[in-house]
């Protein structure tokens, strides 16, 4: 079954940016955070409303609850039929971007009588945009910049969303199909890129089934458009969420399975270097096999790792293979032992209703403590200048360290550490003053203002504050919505070495910052990592998986993630930060 979660909470967006436009605050607000509640939740929907639990998730009120019922009958919501009329039809996928919103939106509606996203690049180019009041040079050319972004991001997909599609289909054509033999999704999707494309998948059967399996795959309910069907590949358009995408399907035999998973992952670049060697050893690589160049003869194919064995290779994970050195690697036998998703052992960036997460810190432990094998977990939640996200001053800090302190009382040891994501102020000092920093178990420190300026001097100063235990989210992008702010990150983790700081790979599917690039270079560097979810609702703890393999495109191992290991060698890294700067650690 589909889940339909993303769908419901796309439809909630929407309904959230034409309130916004037509400056009714209140239910925007409601909207958007039940769209963010339902978007994450760990189950499907439909398994709420029939447990009879609908009416119990915090964040959703008895009006959108019927609201979610009448899509689960219908198909459709009748209020947001009705809303659309109300906002010209463009308008609504732009209000989200950097430099709309709905104030600006409305205005250019009211003033320049437009109405559609072809007279807005229009009047942008122009000069009509920029002689409005409040308007100006630098707005309308960041404006232009985020209408390219969308325009990319909608041809791309992130990688938890296609990760999502991909086991669907793969659960749909197994469960449907026994005729399948076996089957794995490649392309840039098993070498877990941040952004994907289209979506391959490779499947091995008998002959004689071929047409039986095309026919049931072009009938998927999703499918929009058959491109191509034949016996050995089929391409079709399927449509989810309400964007179409490419999904071709690939059928093979037995004997040349790994030939044509290896060939079909890519990447072009590493497949051409492989068979540069294997022309200087006389062979021929292709999907279906490796062939002796001379006499044609087939030497290797039926898994993987013989396609790699023949050219004299060790086989090398998917996620590496981007020809950035990892064949080398495999010759000399040192490819890296890349971190695992078995091997996180806590999450330290997680956030409870005392700010802007939905559920408590309660609720979180009994979530976690039943679904992860975790020693651990920090309560992150965003510190005062946070406002609209409910940041703690001093007080209700020491407030939540008491309820957490309560609550380990209950479990019996200490498995939440208290925690805070402190914000970066302009001048590089802190949100909150040292004295209530020292209390804190863990320390994120994060940039959350100021994203058109070159912000490098700001997180070097938060990283000499011995209470800084790592950074927040680096570049503060947003992928396919905000490019990152400028940082040299040559300097920052220059200085997370020198200062002993760890650099945080936030696993949020639109984040996943920082990036496999530079995490290389602080793996490299010897600068510890940590991969946090900075989870706001449960469904956001299962981002780790992402985080993982963001970390394993970074070439990082265990040893180089700081949340592989237990408290006490945490406890350690943050008393070795802390006696560089003369801090006593209790």
């Amino acid at each position: 079954m589909y889940n339909i979660n993303r769908d419901l909470a796309n439809i909630f967006k929407k309904m959230a940016a034409i309130y916004e436009f037509l400056d009714d605050r209140f239910r925007a607000m409601a909207y958007q955070r039940a769209a963010h509640i339902i978007e994450d939740l760990p189950e499907d929907i439909r398994n709420y409303i029939v447990s009879g639990k609908l009416y119990m998730i915090r964040g959703i009120g008895p009006s959108i609850a019927s609201k979610i019922e009448e899509y689960v009958k219908t198909g459709k919501i009748q209020k947001f039929e009705e809303l659309k009329k109300q906002v010209p039809e463009d308008f609504i996928e732009l209000i989200d971007l950097p430099g709309f919103g709905p104030k600006t939106l409305k205005k250019i509606h009211d003033e320049l009588g437009i109405s559609t996203k072809e007279e807005l690049v229009k009047a942008l180019k122009d000069g009509r945009v920029e002689k409005l009041e409040g308007f100006g040079p630098k707005k309308v050319e960041n404006m232009l910049k985020g209408l390219q972004m969308y325009e990319i991001s909608k041809r791309r997909i992130i990688l938890w969303e296609a990760l999502q599609i991909s086991e669907y289909l793969k659960e749909k054509l197994k469960s449907g199909l026994k005729e399948i033999k076996k089957i794995e999704v490649a392309g840039s999707v098993r070498r877990r890129k941040e952004t994907i494309g289209d979506i391959d998948i490779l499947v091995t059967a008998e002959d004689k089934y071929r047409s039986k399996i095309m026919d049931f795959f072009t009938s998927i309910e999703e499918v929009s458009e058959v491109l191509v069907k034949g016996p050995k590949k089929s391409s079709v358009i399927m449509k989810f969420e309400g964007k179409e995408r490419q999904v071709d399907l690939r059928i093979f035999n037995d004997d040349e399975w790994g030939a044509a998973l290896q060939y079909f992952t890519g990447s072009k670049q590493h497949n051409v270097h492989l068979r540069e060697i294997a022309k200087e050893k006389g062979l021929k690589i292709n999907e279906y096999g490796v062939f002796d160049a001379k006499t044609d003869k087939k030497i290797a194919g039926e898994t993987e790792e013989s396609v790699y064995q023949s050219v004299g290779l060790k086989w090398i994970p998917p996620e590496l293979r981007e020809d950035r050195g990892e064949i080398e690697a495999s010759m000399r036998d040192a490819l890296p032992d890349l971190v695992e998703l078995k091997d996180i052992k806590g999450d330290l960036h997680v956030h409870s209703t005392w700010s802007d997460g939905v559920v408590s810190i309660k609720e979180i432990i009994d979530f976690v403590k039943k679904k992860y094998r975790y020693d651990y977990i920090a309560i992150t939640d965003h510190s005062k200048s946070q406002r609209v996200a409910h940041g703690l001053d001093e007080g209700r800090l020491l407030e939540e360290i008491n309820e957490i302190k309560l609550l380990n009382k209950m479990i019996g040891f200490d498995f939440v550490k208290t925690g805070i994501e402190v914000d970066i102020l302009l001048d590089g000092s802190l949100d909150l003053p040292d004295d209530v920093l020292s209390k804190l178990d863990w320390v994120v420190a994060s940039v959350h203002s100021h994203f058109n300026r070159d912000n490098t001097d700001r997180i070097i100063k938060a990283m000499e504050n011995p209470y800084v235990n790592v950074i927040g989210h680096m570049t503060g992008r947003l992928i396919g919505l905000r490019e990152g702010y400028p940082v040299d990150m040559n300097a920052v983790i220059k200085a997370a070495k020198e200062t002993g700081t760890a650099l945080e790979i936030n696993a949020q599917p639109r984040r996943m910052d920082i990036d496999e690039i530079w995490i290389r270079k602080a793996v490299e560097e010897g600068v510890k990592l940590v991969i946090s979810t900075d989870a706001h609702n449960l469904g956001n703890f299962a981002f780790m998986e992402i985080g993982v393999y963001i970390a394993r495109r970074g070439w990082a191992e265990k040893k180089d993630i700081l949340n592989t290991g237990s408290w006490k060698d945490i406890q350690r890294f943050i008393t070795e930060k802390r006696k560089r700067f003369g801090v006593k650690y209790v």
